[in-house]
């Protein structure tokens, strides 16, 4: 029987200029286009936090577009 083993990476909260989030290994640099959005922790906390933080999943330039303020 193969042992599973825990995830124990630290992962970071990221953000790009669309305001689409995601997840990232903490220690390892940041793609072009992406920044930190505060919170970091094991990949299901960071996962539940996009979940309550990221409502609306139409990139921001869509949003202002359908807004009419693009």
């Amino acid at each position: 029987m193969r042992e599973e083993r825990e995830d124990t990476t630290e992962y970071l909260v990221v953000v790009n200029h669309e305001e689409q989030y995601s997840i990232w290994p903490v220690g390892r640099e940041l793609p072009l286009g992406w920044n930190e959005a505060g919170f970091r922790g094991t990949k299901a906390a960071c996962l539940q936090y996009i979940q309550e933080v990221w409502t609306d999943m139409r990139p921001l330039s869509l949003r202002r577009a359908m807004d009419g303020q693009g």
